[in-house]
């Protein structure tokens, strides 16, 4: 046998045992999730993970009911202060769930009503039956106490549009595009709000997916009269004793403001106040107005969770996004048997 031939034989049987390799990566069965499992490490690096969480917990204990941080002119400090560092971390905003399609676990938090499909709901947004007095804001959250939800005022084309999204779950945010909005603080690695008074300039620093910024312009500007539709869109904001009011317009409509609830449209202007009541302790508060989508205004609560101990740090989500195939394929299933992927 020459080696021509042996070579010959050899890559063939190379490529039989990495067709077989892959093959055995493929999804036994359907997969309707979008979420992807990230390799956890080694028993050694799970512990080590394990501790850090307790000593995170440990010292959010330490910090719980303590005021809120202020400079020496008495002004709220509305990230870190010295050593005490740390992240925002969001919840849902108390909306009445008034979809035809029950709402995954993956959207907001709490966003299905208690006791059976999302098509109990009135035609108003009522929540459940009931009405607005009746529902209950998600009971998920962070308290889990059952509280009166805000209806949606959607229009027949954004009621679609968000039982679409429920569906299919395939959120521009987790496919690394920025997300302007209360979208922002619902993810599980927070975000940084930092406020530079001298420069008359605040920003939220996004950590996880996009890993991009807000700046809030904090110098009695107006908005410009031409914008350009942008992810975050143009925000000014201002001081109401200690609250942040943020004023926000100019958005596109390639992304989600929250995880699938509430569409919107280029017209879509958002109202936040932001109260930082103890050093763990944030209310925030967004005003939806956006008439190319909802017949009227509408308002929502929630509490930002101070999370002690977590900073900035590198997240590649371009080009270490482990499901590529959800990006551009049916997004039903991991399907790992192509050995290239776009």
């Amino acid at each position: 046998m020459n080696k021509g031939f042996r070579f010959a034989i050899v890559l063939g049987l190379s490529a039989l045992a990495g067709g077989a390799a892959i093959s055995a990566q493929a999804p036994q069965g359907p997969n309707n999730g979008v979420q992807v499992a990230v390799p956890q490490g080694s028993a050694a690096q799970q512990a080590a993970d394990r501790a850090a969480q307790q000593n995170q917990q440990a010292a959010r204990a330490r910090l719980a009911n303590q005021p809120a941080p202020r400079t020496a002119d008495g002004h709220i400090v509305m990230g870190n202060i010295g050593a005490v560092k740390g992240v925002w971390i969001g919840s849902q905003l108390g909306f009445c769930n008034s979809n035809t399609v029950e709402a995954p676990a993956s959207l907001n938090p709490g966003a299905a009503p208690q006791g059976g499909p999302a098509a109990a709901a009135g035609p108003q947004g009522a929540g459940r039956a009931g009405g607005a007095a009746g529902g209950r804001a998600g009971g998920g959250g962070r308290g889990g106490a059952a509280t009166a939800c805000t209806p949606i005022p959607y229009m027949a084309w954004t009621r679609a549009v968000s039982d679409d999204r429920r569906r299919m779950q395939l959120e521009p945010h987790t496919r690394c595009k920025a997300s302007g909005g209360p979208r922002q603080w619902l993810t599980p690695y927070g975000a940084e709000f930092l406020e530079l008074p001298e420069i008359k300039r605040a920003y939220i620093f996004d950590i996880g997916g996009p890993h991009t910024y807000r700046t809030i312009y904090m110098d009695g500007r107006k908005h410009p009269e031409k914008l350009t539709p942008s992810f975050y869109g143009h925000s000014i904001g201002w001081w109401e004793g200690d609250t942040m009011v943020v004023d926000t317009v100019g958005f596109n409509e390639d992304f989600w403001i929250d995880r699938g609830q509430v569409p919107h449209t280029s017209q879509l202007h958002l109202i936040e106040k932001y109260t930082r009541t103890a050093l763990d302790t944030m209310q925030y508060e967004l005003t939806v107005d956006d008439p190319g989508a909802y017949t009227a205004p509408f308002t929502g609560k929630s509490t930002l969770r101070w999370e002690s101990g977590t900073e900035l740090f590198e997240y590649i989500c371009q080009q270490e996004n482990y499901a590529f195939t959800l990006m551009v394929g049916e997004g039903t299933s991991v399907d790992r048997s192509s050995q290239i992927v776009p």
